[in-house]
């Protein structure tokens, strides 16, 4: 991946270098060990149909939307207190906070884009000083889950559409995007990047991979991001 450094002003006249490049990554399965709805499921008695939806959606067998939709349906009563509970226990992928830190030393502008929901994105975000966080959001009415969705990460090109949207605001030539993920989801923006890297991941998304990493362990991007 050809780098390109570019100078330019900021508002007190002071000259300094714009960012090397960008890195987004996949929340769930890859900066972080789980799948939050199949957690949340759990909670409820409904983790075996909701895994079940959420690997064919991983896998590309149905539209992810629909799948989203039909997986938070299922969680409909689950009161915001257990969700919250959950969230804090959700564990940061090996190597994740590592991996972050050295990417932001090396000029790199790090995000998550999650088709998953900002209660964990939010938590991620500031864990792992990350720049950006995109995702959707669990509708609440009287302290509990309505069973509803909103949020713009939901459409087969959403990711792709956010990555272009921060690579302009940051002055970042789209071959100087880096992205990370593990399922079909992430397809949108794998098509969007300069370079893709396939984490973990199913085969739908290894096919679209300029890498496919199969050690858990985030360090391993370190290799192929300079």
């Amino acid at each position: 991946m050809q780098i390109i450094q570019i100078y330019i002003f900021d508002i007190g006249g002071v000259m300094r270098k714009n960012k090397k490049g960008l890195v987004l990554f996949d929340l769930d399965s890859t900066l972080i060990e789980e799948e939050t709805i199949d957690e949340l499921a759990k909670l409820v008695g409904v983790e075996e149909e909701v895994k079940k939806i959420t690997k064919d959606a991983m896998n590309g067998k149905i539209d992810f939307e629909e799948s989203l939709r039909k997986r938070v349906a299922l969680l409909k009563g689950l009161p915001i207190d257990s969700v919250k509970e959950l969230v804090s226990k959700l564990k940061i992928t090996k190597g994740a906070r590592e991996a972050i830190e050295e990417l932001k030393n090396r000029g790199y502008v790090v995000g998550v884009i999650s088709g998953g929901f900002n209660i964990v994105t939010e938590r991620i975000k500031k864990d792992l000083n990350l720049d950006y966080a995109y995702s959707n959001e669990l509708i609440v009415k009287d302290e509990k889950l309505t069973g509803e969705v909103r949020g713009r990460v939901m459409s087969p090109t959403a990711k792709g559409e956010i990555l272009e949207e921060i690579a302009r605001r940051e002055n970042i030539d789209l071959k100087d995007t880096v992205v990370v993920g593990d399922g079909a989801n992430d397809i949108g923006m794998f098509k969007k990047a300069g370079f893709r890297i396939a984490f973990c991941a199913k085969e739908v998304l290894k096919k679209n991979a300029d890498v496919v990493i199969d050690r858990r362990d985030l360090r391993e991007i370190l290799k192929y991001v300079k």
